[in-house]
């Protein structure tokens, strides 16, 4: 009998299972692609939640603190937002050796001592029992699995875990599921359920729906899992703008395209929530200042720039409010949108997970989506020496036409809109690649450079 038959008994003492398994962790955790705190020392780990999801296998909510971070739950049980990260860790005597890079390590002592600890996900035979528990709606403890019942998902679709860079991890099934597992866990409903849930209700056919999903109700509730068709023979619009670029076609019929493609899921937006009320530039232009002074503390090479920077947002001040604030995708760019046949498809509702849920669940102007996928277009034209910023330039005209002809007005005539969100988009991704990936932080800089200097 394998020692793993053992472990429901000890599991609800709660601290010690942690202090075998913290040593561990605060190794492991920091090296993990979707963990948030890289830059700040994981002085304490905290255990929030564990249950046994099936034998073998645990699922653990994990408090995070870090240096100068007191870690104390805030009122109503919930974790400091950002510091929460769900695991689902695997528990073996001897755990296959094709496991290899999922393996966390050995457990020393405590009620897990002698057994191999590893990430779940990396796990076929893990992967899908948790498939059969989204298929079959019921509870686990304080985790409650739930379903569509007009959209029936089979059993025995095999699994792979994506390797692309996320913020989260992504398990396909047959090619045709995604379920992807959300690691830094707010309280609330995660955007990526309740958006494209409502869109899908209003007749909106740009994004996939939920068929499945998983929550928890302690600590909090929150979203854990989400569920969705997936698009096997779709691409990517950041691949198909390296692939246009490496052959050198022109991309403007395709970008015009994906600019008719946001501002129809920007319409069924303003309809599956509506708020009504054009946006308060003045708060959001002192918002971008303090986001930018955020970040030219932690990266030295922007503060050159802020007096320039900050002209934008003190113009968005006073510029007249366009379009109304409403719920938008909050993260847009190339990689978020798949093209299949001649269709584009909008992706990843969830926002940009540094924010606070409540932020990324509440009303923006539109033009915030539009700067991000702009930008995306700069992005990809620097990825191929020499740069292309003719394709960007000719990308970013086309994509606004598009969006221009669909919704009604033109992203190119609100100006001073459209240069403060994209300051302050690239703002964060100097932020963002300066933490994350630093070989990149050439790509926002130039974009920093360009709008400090010239305003464009």
């Amino acid at each position: 009998m394998p020692k793993t038959a053992s472990l429901r008994p000890s599991i609800t003492r709660l601290a010690e299972p942690m202090e075998s398994l913290g040593g561990l962790l605060r190794d492991w955790l920091p090296r993990q692609r979707w963990f948030a705190g890289k830059d700040r020392p994981v002085t304490e780990l905290g255990l929030l939640s564990m249950t046994e999801l099936f034998p073998g296998c645990l699922h653990l909510l994990v408090h995070a603190g870090h240096a100068g971070h007191t870690g104390v739950p805030s009122p109503g049980g919930a974790p400091p937002a950002g510091d929460c990260y769900q695991l689902l860790l695997g528990v073996r005597e001897h755990p296959s050796p094709r496991l290899g890079r999922a393996l966390i390590g050995r457990v020393q002592d405590g009620p897990l001592a002698g057994l191999t600890v590893y990430d779940a996900l990396h796990d076929p035979r893990s992967a899908q029992l948790l498939l059969d528990r989204l298929r079959h709606p019921g509870t686990a403890g304080p985790l409650c699995f739930d379903c569509d019942p007009d959209q029936p998902v089979p059993g025995g679709l095999v699994p792979r875990l994506l390797d692309a860079e996320q913020s989260n991890s992504s398990l396909v099934y047959g090619d045709e599921y995604i379920l992807k597992v959300f690691r830094r866990i707010q309280p609330g409903v995660n955007p990526d359920l309740e958006v494209p849930g409502a869109l899908a209700r209003h007749g909106c056919h740009r994004v996939p729906a939920p068929v499945a999903w998983f929550q928890t109700k302690h600590p909090f509730k929150a979203t854990l899992g989400v569920l969705q068709p997936y698009l096997r023979d779709a691409s990517d619009g950041w691949t198909l703008a390296l692939h246009a670029l490496a052959a050198g076609d022109d991309f403007t019929a395709q970008a015009r395209a994906l600019g008719a493609a946001t501002a129809e899921v920007h319409l069924a937006l303003a309809s599956a929530f509506p708020v009504g009320g054009p946006g308060e530039n003045g708060q959001t232009a002192t918002a971008m200042s303090e986001r930018l002074a955020a970040a030219a503390h932690c990266v030295p090479a922007l503060q050159p720039y802020v007096p320039g920077l900050r002209t934008a947002f003190a113009a968005l001040a006073t510029c007249d409010a366009g379009p109304p604030a409403q719920r938008i995708h909050g993260d847009l760019h190339l990689g978020q949108v798949l093209r299949a046949g001649r269709d584009w498809f909008v992706i990843d509702f969830e926002g940009e997970p540094s924010r606070p849920l409540s932020e990324r669940r509440s009303a923006h102007s539109p033009v915030r989506d539009i700067a991000g996928m702009l930008r995306s277009f700069d992005y990809a034209a620097r990825q191929r020496r020499p740069w292309r910023p003719e394709w960007a330039r000719r990308c970013r005209e086309a994509y606004c036409a598009g969006y221009a002809a669909r919704a009604g007005w033109d992203p190119r005539k609100k100006h001073g809109l459209l240069r403060a969100y994209e300051t302050d988009r690239a703002v964060y991704e100097v932020l963002y690649e300066a933490r994350h990936r630093p070989d990149w932080l050439p790509v926002p800089m130039a974009a920093i450079e360009r709008l400090a200097v010239r305003g464009d």
